[in-house]
């Protein structure tokens, strides 16, 4: 669980990858760095991100079987919500009793 801002949205063939900067890491499982990228295994835009904006974003990371992919994945149902302090305050709190 990470908040971050959108920088860029690109289709690399029936995917679309997001250049998120990543402004505070809340919950992580694998180490993020500064600017990530975030794969959505679609083109329809699902869940819908907008360049510009901030998101609390609870993605997976995704190893391919033959360990030759290793990646940030926010799934279709996923959890992608616009950042507000109140989403903030939230996670935070809730990052206390995880």
């Amino acid at each position: 669980v990470f908040q971050g801002r959108i920088l860029a949205q690109r289709l690399v063939g029936q995917e679309t990858r997001y250049e998120v900067e990543v402004k505070t890491p809340y919950r992580h499982r694998f180490p993020l760095v500064a600017r990530e990228y975030v794969w959505v295994p679609n083109t329809c835009s699902c869940p819908p991100l907008r360049t510009g904006r901030e998101y609390l974003l609870m993605a997976r990371r995704h190893v391919n079987y033959e360990r030759t992919l290793n990646r940030i994945l926010l799934q279709d149902n996923g959890y992608a919500r616009p950042w507000t302090p109140r989403e903030g305050r939230l996670v935070r709190e809730a990052a206390r009793h995880c």
